[in-house]
């Protein structure tokens, strides 16, 4: 199992609606995440700086990347692309991070 672990950027003023629809994640998203070996998948949210971090877990990370090609991820990030930075694809901007210590 792979462990990932990224960094996503808010706005402001965007935290309780980020919040709310993570909440209510359409289930079609649900699905393809799962299909695609997101586990023990959470997001926390620093208020003080707008930094979300994601943790993940994947059986294969090359897997996990394609359900950035599927339709529901990319109406998802057109959905969630008020409320963050994104890139011109709608994708949240990220910044990958480096595992340094884990412990069973």
């Amino acid at each position: 199992m792979v462990r990932l672990g990224q960094v996503m950027y808010l706005h402001k003023d965007a935290y309780e609606e980020y919040a709310k629809r993570h909440a209510e994640l359409w289930p079609e998203m649900k699905t393809a995440l799962k299909k695609y070996g997101a586990t023990n998948y959470s997001i926390f949210l620093n208020k003080l700086t707008g930094q979300t971090f994601a943790y993940l877990e994947v059986p294969d990370e090359a897997t996990y990347n394609e359900i950035a090609e599927t339709d529901i991820c990319k109406k998802w990030w057109k959905y969630m692309e008020p409320l963050m930075d994104t890139n011109e694809d709608n994708s949240p901007v990220t910044t990958d991070l480096q595992e340094v210590f884990h412990l069973d």
